[in-house]
């Protein structure tokens, strides 16, 4: 049965959504990842992630084959991009968490509501919130 990857808060190392597009990967390999996911996968959110932590997604996505715990995984992408210290990993969990709130994303955010079916729901503010809302856990 295809699945949702796991939420996007889920933490490695302090940060967020790194755990969610590792088990995106790891699903569309296993071929168990909704449909939905596939055609947006290296975009959005799994490139700023990328990009945040100066990395290439298709590298990530061999390094991910390749086996290897989320914690391993970004310790490989921090010595091949950039180290991250406590004050990074603050700015890129209050950054990403907020996305869609009053920012660049707002109109993105309520046309996923609209075609969600969520358009009547003001407590989706977030497109973290529309994540966990589309996959069920809210």
């Amino acid at each position: 049965m295809k699945s949702v990857p796991i939420a996007p808060t889920v933490e490695t190392r302090g940060m967020i959504y790194f755990a969610r597009m590792l088990d995106k990967i790891r699903k569309k390999a296993a071929g168990e990842l909704r449909e939905d996911f596939l055609t947006r996968m290296g975009e959005g959110f799994d490139n700023l992630c990328c990009c945040f932590l100066h990395v290439k997604y298709p590298e990530v996505v061999e390094r991910t084959h390749q086996g290897g715990s989320d914690e391993v995984i970004l310790q490989w992408c921090q010595e091949r991009g950039r180290e991250l210290n406590a004050t990074d990993i603050m700015v890129w969990n209050g950054f990403l968490s907020k996305v869609g709130w009053r920012d660049f994303a707002t109109d993105r955010l309520e046309q996923f509501k609209k075609e969600g079916g969520f358009a009547d729901r003001d407590d989706i503010d977030t497109i973290f919130a529309f994540m966990d809302a589309d996959e069920g856990r809210a």
